[in-house]
């Protein structure tokens, strides 16, 4: 199973990465970028507001074990095209 790791872009520039060092284990690309916008809602959720004025600005920046990037997740992508 492929190894894909998740870096946070929380601002431009490359002191507004923190880089994830372990990586998660996941059947395909697809699957990593659910994962990515599952630990994205969990995060919004979970953090003071006040830490982060706004999450729009974030993304995961997806790459596989040779540090290739695959794909960027903006934590935008957690909110529905259209509401109900």
């Amino acid at each position: 199973m492929p190894r894909y790791y998740f870096h946070l872009r929380h601002r431009p520039g490359p002191e507004g990465l923190a880089v994830d060092e372990d990586g998660d284990d996941l059947p395909d690309l697809d699957a990593a970028r659910l994962h990515a916008l599952a630990v994205a809602r969990d995060t919004i959720a979970r953090t003071r507001t006040d830490i982060v004025r706004d999450w729009f600005v974030c993304a995961f920046e997806i790459t596989d074990e040779a540090g290739r990037h695959l794909l960027t997740v903006p934590f935008s992508d957690t909110v529905p095209d259209e509401v109900p």
